[in-house]
């Protein structure tokens, strides 16, 4: 049986020593580290992100009956000023707030409250014509909100506004024989447009970050504050007892379930390493596979449902449909997913000699019975969804559940418990402030491309570009995907998530829908190649984390992880090439459902032989070789593909067969 002692609580060698899981995951994530502030700003940034939370919660029963422009007026000039304080100037300094990020702070929520101090209503009939002073605090705040992106997520995405920014200015200026060529929009247009219109700041992404992300935030860390993480790794190691393969099981069981409190794959892959690694370490794990598990298994907490990602927020508001179903066409990607790097784990165990290990666990009845309600919340979430329950009015309910249920269990500490729950308020919109920054300056994109009509040319020129390499209309869609597929992952190097997803789609999105895809499947798969973009060399955030946690090389652990999420990034291609990739999201009949799954884990199954070179003993180049169209066909849904598929399939397994029995 194994120790008593966690692994968790023992004292480990080598990186983890150096740096706490914390100032990894800052370091590495795709948000710049926040300071750790001393008592006075600690106390302003407390009760003001508190204050937050109250009139975001607030909103969900009570609206404002100005609209709900007005509520993220507000949110915007409460939060935007926490940004200078929470966030440096540059990576290193002073962690205190100077006097300069003091005034920021002062003026952001000067310019940020601007619409409600001169008069809400007399400030919307400006609509179009502006005041001097209304230019003035606009301007203002387009700098502040540029400054506050470059300050937690680094420098290209304000670039990126820049540029779009400036073709709006310039673009009379181009030759007007160019598709993107425009009239011209003047800067008091521009700044009408971002500040006083619903496609600019206080567009689509402000108002999911309000209305949604902020919500799942604070829910994740009242969960958390609940002891819901610690009691997800404990179920994970009990689930598992001595095998050669139970310490990446039990990896990999652990990122899942993590990745429900976390909603960060950089986070998740700390996180389940400070705890997980000396475990993988004791089986003989290399390095560079524990760190790539590692960060695949913290990457599918932007990928799983129940919350998901920013962007999950994004697609349900911009397809207008409910968070439920898109909760539903993430199930079997999710599945595959996991699948894939299970598949690949196993190979490894077996490949490398993994050695077994007595995985410290606890009796799962008892740990079940003390502490299975936080699985509660969770269902309850996706029950009110199904009951038409708003999914932030869900989520609230969710909350209250957990905090309950937490009370409970510590009612003997009531003040402590009660301490906890508002720490946790307040830590869930200091946790969302990147998100939120990121989402106000995803409005400077959008309105752009709103007023240019640059989405529709970029997306047509996506599509041109295909069709001048073939006149064959499935070529030009299997094309035009893989272009789509490699600009948003190029992006996504770039960028942020939710930043990549909304750029991609409103420029991406147009040239699938021109080649007859569905919002569902065009949605789900930039979705996916946004998020997969964390673990795409050369930057791969996750993984870098990772590597530093387990001291391997960070290249090595790119790779490594790029290995085990592969299956990954072909799948959601299946999405869009044939009508019966709808089927993978659950958008057809329970048998189409069933025999397209079963086909797509027969492919990721051959992918991770292509990736693993194990299948029942080592694997040589041409049986993997043989592997490769067999999952390249079989992710082409349609009868004859799936034939093909099948038959290199069954002459790899034959092959391997052959040469087994020669080398025995």
């Amino acid at each position: 049986m194994g120790s008593a002692t966690p692994y968790r609580d023992r004292v480990t060698t080598g990186p983890v020593e150096e740096d706490t899981p914390a100032a990894i995951a800052a370091e590495h994530d795709e948000e710049r580290p926040a300071r750790t502030l001393s008592r006075v700003p600690d106390r302003v940034v407390y009760f003001v992100a508190l204050a937050v939370a109250v009139l975001v919660l607030k909103q969900v029963f009570f609206p404002f009956a100005k609209g709900n422009q007005f509520f993220l007026v507000l949110f915007l000039g409460c939060t935007l000023p926490l940004v200078f304080l929470c966030y440096r100037p540059r990576l290193r300094g002073r962690d205190d707030p100077g006097w300069t990020d003091w005034a920021l702070a002062v003026l952001a929520l000067a310019v940020g409250l601007y619409p409600v101090l001169v008069g809400y209503d007399d400030f919307l009939n400006r609509q179009g014509i502006l005041s001097p002073l209304d230019i003035v605090a606009g301007a203002l705040l387009l700098v502040l909100v540029l400054e506050a992106t470059r300050r937690t997520t680094g420098v290209v995405l304000p670039i990126v506004c820049l540029l779009f920014l400036a073709y709006a200015y310039y673009g009379g200026y181009l030759p007007q024989n160019w598709g993107i060529a425009h009239a011209g929009i003047d800067f008091s247009q521009i700044v009408n447009a971002l500040f006083n219109d619903a496609s600019g700041f206080y567009g689509t992404p402000l108002d999911v970050a309000a209305s949604y992300i902020v919500l799942f935030t604070l829910y994740g860390a009242v969960l958390n504050a609940s002891g819901a993480g610690k009691f997800f790794v404990d179920i994970s190691f009990a689930a598992f007892r001595r095998s050669r393969t139970a310490p990446g099981r039990t990896t990999v069981l652990s990122g899942f379930l993590l990745g429900t409190v976390s909603g960060s794959g950089t986070a998740t892959a700390v996180s389940l390493g400070s705890i997980t690694w000396p475990i993988l370490r004791e089986a003989r794990y290399p390095k560079e596979n524990a760190g790539g598990l590692l960060a695949a298994s913290g990457i599918g907490a932007i990928l799983s449902p129940p919350t998901l990602g920013a962007a999950a927020f994004i697609i349900a508001e911009y397809l207008q449909t409910s968070y439920l179903k898109v909760l539903v066409w993430a199930t079997v990607p999710t599945l595959l997913y996991y699948l894939g790097i299970v598949f690949a784990m196993e190979a490894d165990a077996r490949r490398f000699q993994a050695e077994a290990v007595d995985v410290p666990h606890g009796d799962p009845g008892k740990l079940l019975r003390h502490g299975g309600y936080h699985f509660l919340s969770l269902a309850i979430i996706v029950v009110f969804l199904a009951l038409d329950i708003p999914p932030f009015a869900a989520v609230v309910y969710a909350t209250g559940v957990a905090a309950l249920f937490a009370l409970i269990a510590r009612r003997r500490d009531v003040r402590g418990w009660a301490k906890d729950m508002v720490d946790a308020l307040s830590a869930g919109v200091r946790g969302a402030l990147p998100v939120i920054a990121v989402c106000a300056a995803a409005g400077v994109i959008t309105s752009t491309i709103t007023k240019t009509g640059l989405g529709l040319e970029l997306a047509d020129a996506l599509v041109e570009l295909a069709g001048a390499l073939t006149d064959n209309g499935t070529l030009i869609l299997i094309l035009t995907v893989l272009l789509s597929a490699i600009a948003v992952g190029v992006l996504g190097l770039a960028v942020p998530v939710t930043a990549s997803f909304i750029i991609a789609w409103v420029v991406i999105g147009p040239a699938l829908e021109t080649l007859g895809v569905a919002d569902a499947e065009r949605a789900m798969f930039i979705f996916y190649y946004a998020v997969l973009s964390e673990v795409t060399p050369p930057t791969a955030l996750a993984a870098v984390a990772s590597a530093a946690i387990t001291g391997g090389s960070v290249l090595g652990t790119m790779w490594q992880c790029w290995k085990y999420t592969l299956p990954a990034f072909l799948v959601p291609i299946a999405f869009v090439l044939t009508d019966n990739g709808a089927a993978l999201l659950l958008e057809s009949d329970p048998l189409t459902v069933l025999w397209v799954t079963a086909v797509s884990a027969l492919a990721v199954a051959a992918l991770a032989v292509v990736t693993g070179g194990w299948l029942f003993g080592p694997v040589s180049l041409p049986v993997r070789l043989l592997f490769v169209p067999a999952a390249l066909c079989l992710l082409y849904l349609e009868p004859v593909p799936i034939a093909i598929g099948v038959a290199c399939g069954a002459a790899a397994l034959l092959t391997h067969a052959v040469i087994k029995r020669r080398t025995a």
